[in-house]
């Protein structure tokens, strides 16, 4: 008798989300599954919320290794899914994958804004002692953790409710300190890093109102939106010959470890990959 033939099952990941259409994920790992010349797929996933949670807990059932998750559903796949020590922290999830049979649960936002940082504006963390970070939400608390993983001592934290910075202190300690936001002209002239973790300045959201003419010659200003590319805050910054880092940079580098789990590569972000995407924003919008 002959050896029997095994088959081999092509490994698929997805995005799940509510709507999800318009997500650049699938465009981003299919140009990395392109280039890395494997058998493996990635897909859009539009779940309605009553059946996200079934969804998620049989992933291998609906034939995937693991997926990203977007808005609305980072929270849920926190609670039903093991989650490790940055996922804890952050209180959501946004990367999936599966261990022998558990579906396992990270946060990604927060080595994709260091990793994204350390790119675009390498020794940041030699020369930043005193951030300042607007908004205390999921990214929010993703890039304050990140920095302080980083060493930046002191990271002022602005938002509106200040119980969600509360929090935080109680977490990291006296180096997250809690502000109000009128105490944000003061605190520009003082920080080397800023980073704007809210919708303001989104494309259908208010404008982000502050004035950073008072920043260090040496700040680095970071924008977590990429609706537009460049925002009014990044705008200004450029015109002060500043470093400036956007959501798509973000984007591109908290994707690399999902990639990685599922498919067993560490893609590389480059430069191509990133115009690619720009190209595909600026089309749409």
């Amino acid at each position: 008798m002959g050896k029997n033939k095994q088959t081999v099952i092509m490994p698929k990941a997805c995005v799940i989300g509510w709507p999800v259409k318009h997500s650049l994920s699938p465009k981003l790992h299919r140009h990395w599954i392109n280039h890395y010349n494997l058998n493996a797929d990635y897909r859009h996933e539009e779940i309605e919320p009553d059946d996200v949670v079934e969804f998620i807990g049989s992933l291998a059932k609906h034939g995937y290794v693991g997926a990203n998750v977007t808005m609305p559903y980072k929270d849920v796949a926190f609670q039903v899914s093991k989650p490790d020590k940055r996922a804890n922290f952050v209180e959501s999830a946004n990367t999936l994958w599966i261990e022998n049979d558990v579906i396992r649960a990270t946060n990604t936002d927060i080595e994709g804004f260091v990793h994204a940082l350390d790119a675009r504006a390498p020794g940041w963390d030699h020369r930043s002692n005193e951030a300042l970070v607007l908004g205390a939400g999921g990214a929010g608390r993703a890039v304050i953790y990140g920095l302080l993983e980083r060493g930046i001592t002191r990271v002022h934290v602005v938002n509106r409710d200040l119980h969600k910075v509360s929090d935080l202190q109680k977490k990291l300690g006296n180096s997250v300190i809690a502000h109000k936001w009128d105490a944000v002209p003061s605190l520009v002239g003082r920080s080397t890093l800023l980073v704007n973790t809210t919708p303001l300045g989104m494309i259908g959201h208010e404008p982000l109102r502050i004035d950073i003419n008072s920043l260090p010659s040496t700040a680095v200003v970071c924008d977590i939106v990429y609706i537009p590319l460049e925002t009014p805050l990044l705008a200004a910054a450029k015109a002060l010959k500043l470093v400036t880092l956007n959501g798509l940079d973000m984007l591109l580098h908290q994707a690399v470890r999902g990639f990685e789990l599922w498919f067993g590569i560490r893609p590389k972000v480059t430069q191509k990959l990133c115009n690619l995407l720009a190209a595909d924003i600026n089309r749409t919008y």
